[in-house]
């Protein structure tokens, strides 16, 4: 584990932290089996379709997000002053990045690349803690420096599934200090065991949640902020008026409902069965020199590969669209992102990682 100062790293110097998943499958891409998007297979599910489409009517009126606000605060048992309703957590980190009067920010990696790229350009100089690989990208919070007075951390991590002891990312607030919890992959790990989701008594603590992966609403763009309301206070006035659509209001409050909730966790068990099929494939080509980073706890994994740029692009020839790995700050050119998805289509992915490493050996 080591700390890095990018102050003086230029735009263009390093990983490119404007690369996401969903360029793997734009254009020709389009047609691609898809494990590059970590967002849930077969979503919106159909009872949510309809709620968001009986919406439209309203459309003609300004949102109103007070009920959502208190729907999504009851679901974590919070006050509506601790929760902000946002347009997806990307709006959120733009939101802490601008709004927050921060000395020493620093992005415990790898992870999501947003937070980073959204310090950046509000002007700050970002500090990295680069979590290695041979200690299983275990956070340990004796390597945030001490001055850090903004402190970003993903939980359970993209893209190393690393599901992060609760008791250890609470060890990481200060007085002064603001911890800022990306969950936006929680309500994927059965019982959301480790979250700080809901949690008052840590200091500075602000917990960003999105929407969008287990519901399959990317497109809607819909996620909340928890934190103290101070925070949100200063947080709510550099978001522009009505910042989140009548639809995604509406996803918001249906999305945790008891019914949302429940269907949710039932996900989060085939998720993780899945997953589990996925690694057992995957130790299949240990010879080759695959490893996957464990124990996974994310709806994706996180796999070292040989060559993995020639393996990445004769996937796609196959008709599979993976996530590459060289774009995380802490990762290089020989790492591998993959979603989660049944069994049926791992297994055809199985098959064509297969033909792709016979592709690259010439057999």
């Amino acid at each position: 584990m080591r700390t890095e100062d990018v102050a003086g790293a230029a735009a263009g110097d390093g990983p490119d932290l404007r690369h996401h998943g969903d360029a793997e499958v734009r254009d020709d891409g389009s047609a691609l089996v898809d494990l590059a998007v970590n967002v849930r297979a077969d979503t919106p599910p159909g009872w949510l379709r309809e709620r968001i489409a009986a919406c439209l009517d309203g459309l003609a009126a300004y949102p109103d997000g007070r009920a959502a606000r208190a729907a999504v605060a009851a679901r974590h048992g919070l006050p509506a002053e601790r929760v902000l309703l946002t347009a997806g957590a990307a709006e959120a980190f733009v939101l802490l990045a601008r709004a927050l009067k921060v000395r020493q920010p620093v992005v415990v990696h790898p992870q999501f690349t947003e937070p980073e790229a959204a310090l950046r350009d509000a002007g700050h100089s970002v500090g990295r803690v680069l979590l290695r690989a041979e200690d299983g990208f275990r956070l340990d919070p004796a390597a945030v420096p001490e001055g850090a007075d903004l402190v970003v951390v993903g939980n359970p991590t993209n893209p190393t599934s690393v599901l992060h002891p609760a008791a250890a990312v609470a060890a990481l607030a200060r007085p002064g200090r603001t911890l800022v919890v990306d969950e936006a992959f929680m309500d994927a790990v059965p019982d959301e065991r480790e979250a700080l989701a809901g949690r008052t008594d840590v200091p500075g603590l602000v917990v960003l949640r999105s929407l969008t992966k287990t519901w399959g609403l990317a497109g809607l763009r819909i996620g909340y902020v928890l934190a103290a309301p101070e925070t949100i206070a200063e947080l709510e006035r550099a978001q522009p008026l009505w910042p989140v659509s009548t639809p995604a209001l509406t996803a918001a409050q249906a999305c945790v409902e008891p019914r949302a909730l429940a269907e949710a966790a039932r996900a989060a068990h085939r998720v993780a069965a899945d997953r589990a099929h996925l690694v057992a494939g995957l130790g299949a080509f240990a010879s080759r020199g695959v490893r996957v980073a464990e124990p996974a706890e994310g709806p994706f994994v996180l796999v070292r590969v040989p060559d993995a740029a020639t393996v990445r692009r004769r996937l796609r020839a196959l008709g599979y669209a993976v996530r590459r790995g060289d774009t995380f700050p802490g990762l290089g050119e020989d790492w591998l992102r993959l979603a989660v998805r049944d069994r049926a289509t791992v297994d055809g992915f199985l098959g064509a990682l297969e033909r792709a490493f016979g592709a690259t050996t010439g057999t």
